[in-house]
């Protein structure tokens, strides 16, 4: 939460930041995880979505797997199957039609009934620390360090080895020292693939920090969305309120910034 008003409010941020560093998660044994059953309703939702639903239109996309690709990424088969052949991934291409059978998919691990979702965890906590060092907040330790942390724990909480993660983190367009752009596009490009599958996450963090790049998706039919727009209901029975209120932030569009959200 203080991570996220860094930059409207970064005296109340280095505040909130540096006092709830004690009680920070040091390993991945603290990760916060939601246990689903095997059973319905009280199964996982991406099997709900993608099995039981029985729908063969979700493939993943290429933005993240292309990303992956050109970064040896070694959650490569932890996050999509192979296709069209054993090694290689594929994804879609945002805003297109995907014909299911010519992509890769989410693997089965993801997609069944009792997997577990994350919540928060150690890597998402030592990118949030990284980018507190460079903000110049008091947490200890650098930036380089809790960067480090944070990709180890990623790789090894999604099954990947200790020695995997060494050879990720040295290759120089990944490691912090070499890696290309600001401290913010080095932080956002693996804290976005260390958050693929907790989209809301991903998608506060690239507001907050502009990166990565994300491309329009194909007849994209606004600029990049930054906030949900209020309800139809509101807008039908409220609307003196929703008036004031869609004025007072400058309009009630998918590109109004939220208040955190300053550049």
């Amino acid at each position: 939460m203080g991570i996220v008003i860094a930059d409207s409010d970064p005296a109340t941020a280095k505040t909130v930041v540096e006092s709830a560093v004690p009680g920070a998660f040091t390993s991945n044994d603290d990760n916060t995880v939601f246990y689903f059953l095997d059973a319905p309703p009280n199964t996982n939702p991406v099997w709900v979505n993608l099995v039981q639903s029985g729908r063969n239109d979700f493939v993943p996309a290429s933005t993240i797997i292309n990303l992956m690709k050109s970064l040896n990424d070694p959650r490569l088969p932890y996050y999509f199957t192979e296709y069209p052949a054993a090694g290689t991934y594929t994804g879609g291409i945002p805003g297109n039609g995907a014909t299911f059978s010519n992509y890769s998919h989410v693997t089965p691990a993801q997609t069944a009934p009792d997997a577990q979702y994350v919540i928060l965890d150690y890597a998402q906590v030592q990118f949030a620390l990284a980018e507190a060092v460079e903000r110049g907040m008091n947490v200890g330790g650098t930036a380089q360090e809790h960067y480090n942390n944070a990709v180890i724990a990623s790789i090894e909480e999604w099954g990947g080895s200790a020695a995997q993660a060494a050879t990720y983190l040295a290759q120089p367009s990944v490691n912090y020292a070499t890696a290309p752009g600001t401290y913010k596009q080095k932080i956002a490009t693996q804290e976005y693939i260390a958050l693929y599958n907790n989209g809301f996450d991903a998608w506060t963090m690239v507001r907050r920090l502009d990166y990565p790049n994300l491309p329009a998706p194909t007849h994209a039919q606004s600029g990049f969305p930054v906030r949900f727009t209020y309800p139809i209901l509101e807008q039908n029975i409220n609307t003196s309120n929703y008036n004031v209120g869609a004025t007072a932030i400058g309009g009630d569009k998918v590109e109004t910034k939220l208040f955190w959200d300053k550049f």
